[in-house]
């Protein structure tokens, strides 16, 4: 009697637990705090790391430091500021700290006390970097080399804005041409005090370092021997910068003030330079051909003696996010996409460059990057779709161990999603990996309504990613069932699935799509008068194709930054490369009609019959917001049900708190309204 008192008790408590619990909601996301690891001190035990707090009262968000125990978790906060602390570094042979704050360079002690800033200077730089040897440190400042053919040029007209070409990348992403460079500039350092001559890497020449609009400090590191300066850089201008994709890696010399290209022979990507810790090689991330952003990244290991390189990825199938050495150099471990995830693989160096092996060393549904190895395990940061990044450390056996619990107080209270990883027959008799994500308490005798998650990229693998967007937990979370496939033109399942996409938008892609919800739609719990296909970039893009070929499949449509009109899109987006490589190049040339005409989602508007939310930023220069605004007219003269949700300070994303709720809110609305 005693014991089934317990197991009732027991069986009570536990209930109530679940019950205690709730939905997750667009309050909670916009609540979730990120945290990335930027020092590792392993003599200590611990690490500094960033830890950002949005705040939707205040329409910002804040990123400050703090010392984190590596055994425990424990945080001890080391800045406070409202706005981001970012770039922090160890002063060489010093206990203080080197970091960013608006722009502006700082130090303090590594306990947070005695902080002072280091440069008083009215333009902000946005990356520093010590020299090993603690003499020297190189930091990177815009600079403006020409003048305006617009304002400058007319300086009787102060009152005038207006702006003046001549060549192509006026402007790119999500900013104009204003003539100023990111340039790399070295000086003289001691004791937190600069002197001595200021030096100009670049030369005055008109380029950019970091790399635009996505470089970061990854982009510019010092070589062992404190002398030399690596740094990466698409040396191209106008027309020629917009078509190619070759970024090179550049070697600077302090005293002889020479600059070398060490991967002229290459026409596509080289990027990521890290040295290993003896400093005899060099190893970076390197796409081969010009022009093709998802190319193969593989890395390439150079003797920074003699300048041997040798590919030691290529028997890999997959491309390389991102790698780092063991500390004895005897291994290298990189990220990559495989199989919907990102995992981490192990690159056996024993036995020289010439036979390498590799292995798998995490596994599970989990996204995984890397920070830095330790004695007796890696230390790595973890997601999947129903918790945001933490730290962890993956020890020998493959088995990791939590470190940081900046949301676990979040998700405990939380309903999470139960997911589900499928393999569906495409028209084509493939495999297709499709997750499926299921709200809380799901209950299969019930029919809910379902969404058709269409990935961007368009070669970016839907994986165990966790978003402020594209949410899949909150999704679930409102009542539905998300069914997000890994079609063609994704990496992870092989160089031909992911390269599959190119010049064929409309093609399998699309029938990928109908092949994921068709099966789908078998299911008793799918509701199919209750199906809405959503997405951004090149999902938004097939939102607005699904439209015109669905045939009665869906009721609602979502597409954030699609791509509408691929011949007005052409004539207006700025990195010319991608399009080229993807569409096949200029409309106007007679072998590129039919591509236009398939693949164009303008072109099957006759047959657009179904309500559909546009959602545009009005500074996405990738994809113009005449894109947007086209689908929508063509939805209102058609009588559609249609609505149009326009930010205009946001770019390619929804970036600042407050529009992100309201993109949430807009969208769940839409689809109650429509579901």
């Amino acid at each position: 009697m005693k014991n089934l008192f317990a197991f009732t008790f027991l069986l009570v408590t536990i209930t109530a637990m679940a019950q205690d619990k709730v939905p997750f909601t667009e309050e909670h996301l916009w609540s979730v705090q990120k945290i990335s690891t930027e020092i590792v001190n392993e003599k200590d035990n611990s690490a500094i790391v960033g830890i950002s707090i949005p705040n939707v009262k205040d329409n910002s968000s804040s990123r400050n430091l703090y010392a984190m125990s590596l055994k425990d978790g424990s945080l001890n906060q080391l800045t406070d500021y409202k706005s981001g602390v970012y770039n922090s570094t160890t002063v060489p042979h010093s206990n203080r700290i080197g970091y960013m704050h608006k722009g502006q360079w700082y130090e303090m002690d590594t306990n947070g006390e005695n902080k002072r800033k280091i440069m008083n200077t009215s333009e902000s730089i946005s990356t520093f970097k010590y020299a090993p040897n603690g003499k020297h440190v190189f930091y990177t400042q815009e600079i403006k080399l020409r003048r305006d053919k617009g304002k400058d040029l007319h300086s009787d007209m102060p009152k005038a804005n207006v702006k003046v070409y001549d060549d192509l990348m006026y402007r790119h992403w999500s900013h104009w041409n204003d003539n100023k460079h990111s340039h790399i500039f070295i000086e003289s350092y001691s004791k937190g005090r600069l002197f001595g001559e200021k030096i100009d890497v670049m030369h005055n020449e008109p380029f950019d370092v970091p790399t635009q609009p996505f470089g970061g400090a990854e982009d510019l590191i010092w070589a062992p021997d404190s002398r030399h300066i690596l740094y990466v850089c698409k040396k191209k201008e106008g027309k020629e910068y917009a078509k190619s994709t070759n970024t090179d890696i550049y070697e600077f010399d302090m005293i002889t003030r020479k600059t070398v290209n060490l991967t002229k022979e290459n026409p596509g990507y080289d990027t990521h330079p890290v040295f290993s810790n003896d400093g005899k090689d060099l190893a970076w991330l390197r796409m081969a051909r010009d022009g093709y952003e998802s190319d193969k990244n593989n890395i390439f290991v150079m003797s920074y003696k003699d300048k041997k390189r040798i590919n030691i990825t290529r028997e890999f199938s997959e491309t390389v996010h991102n790698f780092i050495w063991s500390k004895d150099n005897s291994k290298i471990y990189f990220v990559a996409p495989y199989k919907g995830s990102n995992q981490i693989f192990e690159l056996d160096l024993s036995n020289g460059y010439s036979n390498i092996t590799y292995t798998q060393i995490t596994s599970g549904d989990h996204n995984y990057s890397l920070i830095e190895e330790l004695d007796g395990e890696i230390l790595i940061s973890r997601q999947d779709m129903n918790h945001a990044s933490e730290i962890f450390g993956l020890k020998p056996d493959k088995s990791v161990r939590p470190i940081s619990h900046v949301n676990e107080k979040l998700y405990s209270n939380i309903k999470l999603s139960n997911i589900e990883k499928r393999w569906i027959k495409t028209t084509d008799n493939k495999d297709m990996l499709t997750w499926v994500i299921y709200p809380p308490n799901f209950d299969p005798n019930k029919k809910y309504p379902t969404l058709l998650y269409c990935q961007g990229g368009p070669q970016s693998m839907v994986s165990q990613f966790y978003s402020t967007r594209w949410n899949f937990q909150l999704m679930a979370a409102k009542g539905y069932i998300i069914v997000a496939p890994n079609r063609r033109g994704l990496p992870g399942f092989g160089e031909k699935w992911n390269e599959d996409i190119s010049k064929d938008w409309a093609g399998q892609p699309i029938q990928d799509y109908l092949s994921a919800i068709d099966a789908l739609k078998e299911e008793p719990f799918v509701d199919n008068e209750r199906v809405g296909a959503v997405g951004a970039s090149y999902g938004g893009y097939s939102v607005y194709m699904l439209a015109g070929v669905h045939e009665n499949r869906f009721s609602s449509f979502i597409s954030h930054c699609g791509l509408f009109n691929l011949e007005s899109w052409y004539g207006s987006t700025e990195e010319l490369f991608f399009a080229n490589w993807d569409i096949g190049g200029p409309y106007w040339k007679p072998e590129n009609k039919e591509l236009y005409l398939k693949n164009s989602p303008h072109k099957y508007a006759q047959n657009w019959d179904t309500p559909i939310l546009v959602i545009h930023g009005g500074h996405d220069f990738r994809v113009p917001e005449g894109q947007g605004m086209e689908a929508y007219q063509l939805a209102q003269l058609k009588g559609l049900k249609s609505r149009f949700l326009y930010f205009p300070e946001e770019s390619h994303w929804v970036l600042s708190p407050q529009n992100g709720m309201i993109w949430q809110r807009e969208f769940f609305r839409w689809l109650k309204e429509t579901l």
